[in-house]
């Protein structure tokens, strides 16, 4: 297994390989760090000879937290006609009529996801968040540890859920959107915006 990205979320899709006792040996980056917690070889970065080639042979995950740049370089690496595998840790509860997508989205520790939820490729459930029935989590989108979506949520597409936050039923969000940790979230909330607060208000145009 090889991840692409090696630094603090890195570090926590690595954890969730071991505890589905996949062994992780290498990484890409831009360059070979100087921390290096799990002794990982250097492939070089993704789109390099030496990297491709790994990924040709190996399996591989996209373990950056960063939503554009996480879909990026999918994009340039489907283009290589290679795809990234799922990481979704063992004790995450997840309803058998939820559809995750087969392609790069990490499920972490103590997540709940309820009947009939959708994740759609490249999206982040972090750790111990909770999606409800029916809720949609776009691409490359990302749920913070501990954040609550209620039931009939939509999130769009490359939009980020601070950790903590909580989404009222049926709230249906845009895409690029930013919520910040701890908000409270009663109504739609247009795309492209930063919205903060109990309840969140928006606080800037992206």
């Amino acid at each position: 297994m090889i991840l692409i990205g090696y630094s603090g979320h890195a570090y926590v899709v690595h954890g969730i390989f071991m505890a589905l006792c996949l062994h992780v040996n290498g990484y890409c980056d831009k360059e070979e760090k100087e921390q290096n917690p799990f002794s990982l070889r250097y492939y070089g970065n993704e789109m390099s000879v030496a990297g491709l080639e790994a990924m040709q042979q190996q399996k591989f995950f996209i373990a950056i937290g960063n939503n554009t740049i996480r879909k990026n370089i999918y994009y340039q690496l489907a283009g290589q006609n290679l795809f990234p595998v799922n990481a979704v840790h063992p004790s995450a509860i997840i309803d058998d009529s939820v559809s995750i997508a087969g392609h790069g989205v990490m499920v972490s520790a103590q997540v709940t996801i309820n009947a009939l939820a959708r994740v759609c490729i490249g999206a982040i459930c972090n750790t111990g968040c909770i999606i409800e029935h029916e809720c949609e989590i776009g691409e490359f989108s990302h749920v913070g540890p501990g954040a609550v979506l209620c039931g009939n949520v939509k999130l769009g597409d490359h939009s980020f859920v601070g950790a903590g936050a909580v989404v009222k039923e049926g709230i249906k969000i845009g895409k690029n959107v930013m919520i910040g940790a701890g908000s409270v979230v009663v109504k739609d909330i247009p795309d492209a915006v930063t919205v903060v607060g109990n309840p969140a208000r928006v606080l800037k145009m992206k």
